[in-house]
């Protein structure tokens, strides 16, 4: 299998692409290396999927690419570019609008022409508003922030897109070794290391489907087999990805804790106008392909800790000996 794989310098992106690879598929990337978060993970994982992996991620904006061109000779297109963060999306929304809604407008109509398939990255937001646990079938509510509504709208263009099939995964606080700087185990570990405050928005009371990466990858692999392989029916789908399970957040803080071994110190904030109290992933569509999620908060923070020490460590190190 030949993969285009959109975002690879993204922490999803760079997961898919390194198991892509080891499961013998020729991968392709790309990525802006825009500096919404610090550049230089991004470039490192790029790095890493050229040193180690003969994986190329080239410099480029979806916007700019012509897609018609560039999807020629492919297999599939996995569809990962985006702004994420849907409090960052209240303050500065024209990147969601620009990239998520333009940058994917502009995919699918080079796509329609080559009639290459897309598996493409919604998120657990579009939910927004719908009974607890999530599905796919229910209706959702008007998403919250600009973010949320960005992925909606996606869903919306692919379903009503001539493109050949499409499928889109709506994924739930992923997290894991070369996490976004932005999400909470990274904000939260990296606070607590260096003892300063962290913001706990609504006083702690808000419970997440927390999906480490791996989990995550597992789900996306499997959705783009079965879409080659013609395992899924429907022209225009869509799936969760998601751990299947609730975490208080005031216990996600107390596992960081117990892996640091240091107490967090906590500006107690009252509710975030983009955020939802809960989420909560129903994924027995994506179980009857084979999903199957093995690896819990308790083993799944402890693998952040791990790699998160070993990575800045490393950098500190770097800089004293330049």
């Amino acid at each position: 299998m030949k993969i285009l794989i959109t975002g690879a310098a993204g922490m999803i992106g760079f997961h898919s692409a390194m198991q892509f690879k080891k499961s013998g598929h020729h991968v392709f990337g790309v990525d802006n290396f825009n500096d919404y978060y610090e550049v230089e993970l991004k470039e490192d994982r790029a790095k890493i999927l050229k040193e180690e992996y003969d994986v190329d991620v080239y410099n480029i904006d979806i916007r700019d690419m012509n897609w018609e061109e560039s999807t020629l000779g492919f297999d599939v297109v996995l569809h990962l570019a985006a702004y994420a963060n849907p409090r960052h999306a209240l303050a500065e929304p024209q990147p969601y609008i620009d990239t998520n809604i333009t940058g994917t407008q502009r995919l699918i109509e080079g796509c329609e022409k080559t009639k290459v398939p897309v598996v493409y990255a919604s998120s657990s937001c579009v939910m927004h508003g719908q009974p607890l646990p999530w599905n796919e079938h229910d209706k959702g509510a008007h998403q919250n922030n600009p973010y949320g509504w960005s992925k909606y709208v996606n869903e919306c263009q692919f379903a009503h897109s001539k493109i050949k099939s499409s499928v889109g995964l709506r994924f739930f606080t992923v997290y894991g070794p070369y996490g976004r700087p932005d999400m909470a185990l990274f904000k939260f570990t990296r606070g607590i290391l260096n003892e300063t405050p962290i913001d706990v928005f609504n006083y702690g009371d808000m419970k997440r489907d927390f999906t480490f990466v791996d989990d995550i990858v597992q789900g996306v692999e499997i959705v783009v087999n079965a879409l080659l392989e013609g395992k899924i029916e429907k022209t225009h789908d869509i799936f969760n990805i998601g751990y299947g399970q609730q975490v208080q957040l005031m216990d996600f803080i107390k596992r960081i804790e117990e892996c640091t071994g240091k107490k967090a110190i906590m500006n107690m904030l009252p509710p975030h106008p983009a955020d939802t109290p809960e989420t909560w992933s129903d994924t027995t569509k994506l179980q009857r392909l084979g999903y199957k999620p093995t690896t819990s908060i308790h083993e799944g923070v402890e693998k952040f800790i791990k790699w998160y020490s070993e990575y800045y460590v490393t950098k500190e190190v770097s800089k004293i000996a330049a």
